[in-house]
């Protein structure tokens, strides 16, 4: 080979190392973003599942309430018991968060 080949090759041969480190880079930034995106991701299911967790214990507590018949006992009363049931609830979310 004369060297004008050799020079030609090593010019290709750079002009593609130059291709796969740019190519290299635009890779590890989409894996940036990616990698940023799927966090938020994960935080906001992490959001949508607590809040779906409330909204079963509102159901819950609708329910208590409605079986709860008013004409036996007094309004203070009910509240009470509902409150209880509030604060026992809001126990078994504590521990469940831990």
């Amino acid at each position: 080979m004369d060297q004008e080949a050799i020079k030609t090759n090593l010019n290709g041969l750079e002009r593609k190392i130059m291709l796969l480190i740019n190519e290299q880079k635009s890779l590890k930034d989409e894996i940036r973003t990616i990698k940023l995106e799927n966090h938020e991701l994960r935080t906001d299911l992490r959001k949508r599942e607590e809040q779906l967790t409330n909204f079963k214990n509102q159901i819950k507590i609708t329910k208590i309430v409605d079986y709860i018949n008013p004409e036996d006992e007094s309004i203070s009363d009910l509240r009470a018991k509902v409150d209880e049931y509030i604060r026992e609830i809001d126990k078994c979310i504590a521990n469940v968060s831990r």
